[in-house]
């Protein structure tokens, strides 16, 4: 980030919220900054008078960046309700549905690697903001460079416990006695971030046994990107293996996005939890509404739609547009491929690891089966699906051509497989001959080209991927 006079830092929110590296870009003087800019969005578009929350994950100093937010937020006068711990982001984005906040910043960087930090913000209907609100508050950015926040007589600056009442929600919304009745054992892995103790804390109140792994405040994240994905799953899997448990279940560090590994050892991906979750909510919940789903999600999801003559709705990249799309449509559950899932009628308009976790643990009482037994299950009736992506890091020119590369007029074939057709939603997805389509796209919140494959079989996704990758480093 650089700043010249009179010019605001270039701040920029991508797919959800800023995020920059700790004591570079992401400075106490910068999230002074974006908080002052909330600020000024909320006295100018929101009810200033119902507050905000702030809340903060495990990350470096999280805690410190998350009261110079408040402080500012306060400073303008706007009542700020700061988290008095640890705290995941859908536990933020429930207080402010419980509270009928204005909204809420959240200071956490997610999924990103230890030096990252970064703040979201909640919209006041508790879920990601809508890339209108997105653009104004970025709008408010140069004036609020320009001088420190208006200092009135200021709000009050309260500190709550933003994780109890949240936990009672959940229990409310998840059946823990018949999930009791299987006497399944857990493992669970917060992967040093904020959802460490609440799993446990509900499964064992019903004597349901659960061991929790790295649950340790680690700013570090024990070396790990807290993602859960492969390979930062693989302890996850030792875990359970040994402990000869059910299932586990691993939350990324804000606990907005869910993994899991079978007992078999299997994983679990975001794509397969999305499946079995759907299928569950249509025929053991009997439950109704649209599926919606980002563009880079398998297409198992556009089946069982169709089964459950469900309406599906695609898009962008980016959890912010299925929460548009779950504020404007009757939606029964929506995800993206990075293992964000939320269910309206049960957490709001926002994905929720943890409440994924419970109702994955729901869903496998219901069908008295294992995750691993409900994905053969959805293979057999609607055909396999096999997902995989690499993250590549590479030259701006490198990732630029690539794009241009895959956008090509006249492109007949592709890594030696011909081309079918080609979408262009966000980034470019080219579906080919060998039956896998194929997604390059540039990440929205690091520096990176994403590329992603479905095929039939892991074989034909590990060969595309490779084929891929070789020809990309090569531009």
């Amino acid at each position: 980030m650089t700043q010249t006079e009179n010019s605001a830092p270039s701040i920029h929110f991508g797919t959800d919220g800023w995020r920059g590296v700790i004591a570079d870009d992401f400075t106490f003087e910068n999230v002074r900054l974006v908080a002052r800019a909330v600020g000024r969005y909320v006295l100018a578009h929101e009810d200033a008078s119902r507050g905000l929350v702030v809340g903060y994950d495990c990350r470096f100093m999280s805690d410190r960046f998350a009261r110079a937010a408040a402080e500012e937020i306060a400073a303008a006068g706007i009542p700020a309700r700061l988290a008095e711990g640890y705290t995941s982001t859908p536990a933020v984005a429930f207080a402010v549905r419980q509270q009928g906040a204005a909204g809420a910043l959240m200071v956490t960087a997610s999924h990103n690697p230890w030096q990252w930090n970064g703040i979201k913000f909640k919209a006041s209907y508790g879920g990601s903001a809508a890339p209108e609100i997105v653009k104004k508050i970025e709008a408010e950015l140069p004036a609020a460079s320009q001088a420190a926040a208006a200092r009135t007589d200021g709000a009050k600056l309260v500190t709550a416990d933003l994780v109890e009442p949240y936990l009672r929600h959940i229990e409310q919304a998840v059946d823990l006695k018949n999930i009791a009745k299987r006497g399944f054992a857990f493992v669970f892995d917060p992967m040093y971030g904020a959802a460490r103790g609440c799993v446990v804390r509900l499964l064992e109140k019903y004597g349901i046994r659960c061991r929790e792994i790295h649950g340790e405040a680690d700013p570090m994240f024990g070396g790990l990107n807290p993602e859960p994905i492969e390979p930062h799953i693989s302890g996850l899997r030792q875990a359970v293996l040994e402990s000869k448990a059910d299932v586990g279940f691993a939350t990324d560090g804000d606990a907005d996005r869910v993994g899991a590994i079978d007992r078999t050892g299997q994983f679990i991906d975001s794509h397969q939890i999305f499946s079995i979750l759907l299928r569950y909510l249509a025929e053991g919940r009997g439950m109704k509404g649209g599926v919606t789903k980002t563009f880079s999600t398998t297409k198992l999801v556009d089946k069982l739609a169709a089964r459950y003559s469900l309406p599906l709705y695609e898009t962008p990249i980016g959890f912010k547009y299925i929460c548009d799309r779950m504020l404007s449509t009757d939606i029964l559950i929506g995800g993206e491929e990075s293992g964000g899932i939320g269910i309206p009628s049960l957490g709001g308009p926002e994905r929720d690891g943890v409440l994924m976790s419970v109702l994955l643990a729901e869903a496998m009482a219901y069908y008295g089966k294992s995750l691993g037994e409900l994905v053969a299950e959805l293979h057999r009736e609607f055909g396999p699906h096999h997902y995989g992506r690499v993250d590549l890091e590479l030259r701006p020119d490198q990732k630029d051509r690539a794009v241009e590369e895959v956008s090509r007029e006249g492109l007949g074939q592709f890594v030696g497989y011909g081309l079918l057709r080609r979408e262009n939603m966000d980034g470019v997805k080219l579906y080919l001959e060998n039956g896998a389509w194929l997604l390059v796209r540039p990440s929205g919140t690091e520096p990176l080209l994403r590329i992603y494959v479905e095929a039939e079989s892991q074989e034909a996704v590990r060969e595309t991927l490779s084929r891929t990758e070789k020809f990309v480093r090569g531009l």
